[in-house]
């Protein structure tokens, strides 16, 4: 069976190994100067039994090895071999970057919730499965170029999974706030969202632009670190559009539900920030951690309700801040982060002028 000859195609491809103290667990790793990609190879025909939790817990101790002590990416991928594929299966249940390897027929299948390729070892693996075995041995020898083309496959397959939206919209949101430090109250007169300011001039394109500017540097910082972070998890899992759309439909749904609240309430106020976005990017992720069982990511159901109900508690708590923007944004988050998954199942001070803060 070709599928048992796969060490040589690991190492043309410039992959070390790692063995651990059990013969069915093999870890293959590369290192690059932009992070490290990590194959992990289930051998689940020799009778072991493996739980999901056992399988995540190996893992997830995977990836914190081969990150420990630098400040790189680690891309995982599982490759189990299974002669019982069905049995196998529930172990990829919640993990998108694992693939299952038939050995009886050797087959790469890959399910419709799994990750469609990782680096292009999708093709590499499919070619290889398929050749003819020649004198029942695999040297290796005749997939080196296919390797190489692993090689020319990581540096574009790094670029295109960068979460590059989410970088652009921090860099967007930092210069802008850094613009306004130099032209002073131009672009806070000109671009603050208040049902006023657009009744009267009709300046509707404020609802859009209030998105970009920020109270001061905690409330810029407060809304960026945490934007970072959960913005590119879900941008990973969602894909670059479909992440731009959450994060400006989530922030222009909060300044709805702003100026819902200012008629409502007879209430006038300017309101400035992205936290409509950044609470809809968590909304959004909310939904893929329900989606996935309650983890996902190292993300838990309990801990994000958590950290966003803290969040609208501490806002309720505290003046010139906008929680019916946080409210309609973490609202439409989740809505269109549901939508999307079932269409394609495959984040002085300026308080002082009186602006809300979302």
């Amino acid at each position: 069976m070709r599928a048992e000859q796969m060490e040589s195609l690991f190492y043309a491809a410039g992959y070390d190994k790692i063995p651990t103290n059990l013969p069915e667990y093999v870890f293959y790793y590369r290192r690059e100067s932009q992070g490290v990609t990590v194959i992990f190879v289930i051998d689940y025909r020799r009778g072991i039994y493996i739980s999901e939790d056992q399988y995540e817990h190996m893992k997830n101790q995977g990836i914190a090895f081969f990150g420990a002590g630098r400040e790189t990416d680690v891309h995982m991928l599982t490759l189990i071999l299974a002669e019982d594929t069905q049995a196998a299966k529930r172990l990829c249940a919640k993990d998108r970057f694992c693939w299952l390897i038939d050995t009886g027929s050797d087959r790469l299948l890959i399910h419709e919730d799994q990750a469609g390729d990782f680096y292009g070892w999708r093709a590499v693996l499919e070619d290889y499965l398929a050749a003819p075995l020649s004198d029942g041995k695999d040297t290796g020898d005749t997939w080196k170029k296919p390797s190489r083309s692993v090689r020319e496959n990581w540096p574009k397959e790094r670029i295109m999974a960068m979460p590059w939206v989410n970088i652009g919209l921090v860099a967007v949101n930092v210069l802008v706030f850094l613009i306004c430090t130099f032209t002073g109250e131009l672009l806070y007169n000109k671009g603050a969202f208040g049902v006023a300011e657009v009744m009267a001039d009709g300046s509707y394109y404020r609802i859009f632009t209030a998105l970009f500017l920020h109270a001061d540097i905690q409330h810029l910082f407060s809304n960026m670190i945490v934007l970072y972070y959960v913005g590119e998890i879900v941008e990973r899992k969602l894909g670059h559009a479909p992440y731009a759309a959450i994060y400006f439909l989530a922030g222009l749904a909060g300044n709805l539900f702003s100026a819902g609240y200012e008629i409502l309430s007879a209430q006038s106020y300017s309101s400035v920030g992205a936290s409509g976005a950044v609470f809809g990017v968590e909304g959004a992720l909310l939904f893929l951690v329900i989606l996935n069982h309650g983890s996902f990511e190292y993300v838990t159901t309990g801990r994000l309700v958590f950290a966003i109900v803290f969040s609208i508690y501490c806002g309720f708590t505290s003046t010139n801040v906008n929680n019916a923007a946080h409210i309609g944004g973490v609202l439409m988050g989740f809505a269109a982060a549901a939508v999307i998954m079932t269409v394609r199942p495959h984040g002085g001070t300026r308080k002082d002028r009186g602006f809300h803060e979302n």
